[in-house]
């Protein structure tokens, strides 16, 4: 039996008295937290005060509540997925990603016309309102169950250059810039990675346990002159994911001194 003695709201109570064995290591990564009638016994509390400090440990990120098994304490282990965000092109002309080969499609793509936000209109250099095709589709690895949400956004006005792109904007990425490069474009590729909490249609469709962040990755294609062509959203679990970038130094410009 642990007393409780520090200040603050009961359940806060229990809930730093919990976190600290979940810290100390008393409670492991993966292993199943006492039940509710023991953490009751344990701390001397009542049941709703017990649901309460799992309710604010689940909401920290620290617990796992899985509907008819109990309380689990998270693994801080490594991600299930290492995701290697490079494009290749072969000899003869396609684009190869690493990790195309291992994601399967869950659902059928869903494409549609849309228009440019405040922030999509950000990364294609574009107005708001600007016309769009769009394509979801949502991703799965089988030999991890890892979900993924991916996103392409053509603007109206690339398509003009490249018609095959406006008959079938539901091409996958590799088709896409394979479509690009024979319209005339020589590609090269930006992207931005952020953190942040999932909307619930995004934790619903990526099946993220409680106060788990998602990567949120925004790959722009450019062409000449450093112009936009394409933004690729891609979303997945920061529980499940990890993300991998092969780096080379840029050759700087000598500058011609002075005679």
């Amino acid at each position: 039996m642990t007393e409780i003695q520090r200040p603050g709201a009961l359940y806060q109570q229990v809930a730093a008295a919990i976190r600290g064995a979940i810290l100390s290591g008393e409670f492991t990564p993966d292993s199943l937290l006492p039940s509710e009638a023991q953490l009751m016994a344990r701390y001397q509390v009542s049941r709703p005060t017990v649901r309460n400090a799992v309710a604010a440990l689940r909401a920290e990120g620290l617990i796992d509540v899985r509907h008819g098994k109990g309380s689990f304490v998270r693994s801080g282990s490594q991600p299930a997925l290492t995701i290697e965000r490079r494009i290749s092109r072969t000899s003869d002309g396609q684009f190869v990603m690493p990790n195309g080969d291992v994601w399967t499609e869950a659902e059928q793509p869903s494409t549609y016309r849309t228009r440019t936000t405040k922030t999509t209109g950000h990364f294609l250099a574009l107005n708001e309102e600007e016309a769009l095709f769009g394509c979801d589709r949502l991703l799965t690895d089988p030999e991890t169950g890892t979900r993924a949400m991916h996103r392409t956004l053509i603007p109206f006005e690339v398509t003009e250059g490249a018609p095959a792109l406006a008959e079938e904007p539901g091409k996958t990425p590799a088709e896409v810039y394979r479509t690009l490069t024979q319209a005339g474009h020589k590609l090269w590729w930006s992207e931005t990675v952020r953190a942040h909490m999932p909307m619930p249609d995004e934790r619903t469709t990526l099946q993220l346990p409680d106060a788990t962040p998602i990567l949120h990755l925004s790959r722009v294609t450019h062409g000449a002159n450093d112009r936009p062509l394409i933004l690729e959203e891609f979303r997945v679990g920061a529980d499940r994911a990890e993300l991998a970038y092969r780096i080379t130094a840029d050759k700087q410009t000598t500058r011609r001194r002075p005679a």
